[in-house]
């Protein structure tokens, strides 16, 4: 079961048992407060610092099994990825593989556990992968989901004082990706008591502090830091439970048509999606979502929710003209696996209806 640890200084907690590490970290490496830390950990146990970084902010299959190569000629028997999600995608790749036959594709062969120890170390406040059973590399261009429970890292280390540095746009994406996270794993078809009650504790979190995180009022930038990085790994937690509904479902194509950045572009769908659901179904998780977030009914929590990205000032802006033929693209592009997660059915006329919504606001 993982361990969550709270402080960089817990690093030495999770490094216990470790020989020689492998440390997976992304271009922000150079400018992170907390590196100094971990490379004084690392050493700690005695093992030299060996870095693997060759890789993008949409991982490579190719650069993954370069990683997987490095590692094993490496002799590391632990992993610390520390960065975005990105970094840790990558790393959970490396442990998944890494026991594999070379030369065959990894893809196609069986997964399971390599017994190589996981420390996953965030360094947004978004995704929640430092606790999920997911990562994604692309393979021809293609996006590859990769799940298995064994790559749900051993120990969680977080530290917000690394969520200083990140630029402005950067904390709103990541924070409306987790704060849709929350709510889309309460309204899965998947949803437990269990995973319920971490959505309702993010949420819980996001709306008391999200205005003094992204917007600096009553203070508390430190504390407020705090509890948005515990906020976003809870919704990880969640949606490790659940998996995403149809705003995530959505948002895929946003990206990779406007190059919309993917906290950016589910919080833009989310609401569009909600009011559609709440015109077919009142289901009851609606109204315990609205009372998690502050408000009266669904239709409260919505406008709260757009009053938010108001705040924010995330919007479509430039990102998009309107176009007919975009629609189309976009009403049969939605992935079907996200949407079977849905706790409202939704036809390709009515994602269309959907977009055109979303596209308008």
């Amino acid at each position: 079961m993982q361990r969550i640890l709270e402080g960089i200084s817990a690093l030495k907690t999770a490094l216990g048992g470790s020989r020689r590490v492998f440390l997976v970290c992304d271009g922000s490496w150079p400018y992170l407060n907390i590196g100094l830390a971990v490379e004084t950990a690392i050493a700690g146990i005695g093992s030299p610092v060996l870095k693997f970084s060759d890789f993008g902010s949409n991982p490579l299959y190719e650069s993954v099994c370069k990683g997987v190569e490095e590692f094993n000629a490496s002799g590391c028997d632990t992993i610390v990825a520390v960065g975005g999600g990105s970094s840790i995608d990558v790393a959970k790749c490396i442990k998944l593989f890494c026991r594999m036959t070379p030369g065959t594709l990894f893809l196609k062969q069986p997964f399971e556990d390599t017994g190589v120890k996981l420390i996953a170390i965030p360094t947004t406040a978004g995704t929640g992968s430092e606790s999920t059973r997911y990562a994604v590399a692309y393979y021809n261009g293609e996006k590859q989901s990769i799940t298995h429970q064994s790559i749900i890292p051993d120990y969680a280390v977080l530290e917000p004082s690394v969520l200083d540095s990140l630029p402005l746009y950067q904390k709103k994406c990541t924070i409306m990706d987790a704060f849709c996270q929350a709510i889309e794993s309460w309204w899965s078809v998947n949803a437990t008591p269990a995973s319920r009650e971490l959505s309702r504790k993010s949420i819980g979190l996001i709306m008391a502090n999200w205005k003094a995180y992204i917007l600096g009022c009553s203070g508390g930038a430190a504390s407020a830091a705090a509890a948005i990085m515990r906020a976003a790994n809870l919704a990880g937690q969640a949606i490790n439970i659940t998996q995403t509904t149809a705003p995530h479902a959505f948002s895929y194509k946003l990206t990779s048509l406007f190059g919309l950045p993917h906290g950016h572009a589910v919080a833009l769908c989310l609401p569009a999606i909600w009011e559609f659901m709440l015109s077919k179904n009142r289901l009851d998780c609606f109204s315990d979502i609205a009372h998690a977030m502050g408000a009266e009914t669904p239709e409260d929590a919505i406008s709260l929710f757009r009053s938010m990205m108001s705040r924010m000032e995330l919007d479509f802006g430039s990102w998009y003209k309107a176009q007919t033929d975009v629609l189309n693209i976009l009403a049969s592009s939605v992935n079907p696996i996200r949407l079977a997660n849905n706790p409202v059915p939704i036809s390709e006329p009515e994602a269309l209806e959907i977009y055109s919504k979303i596209l308008s606001e």
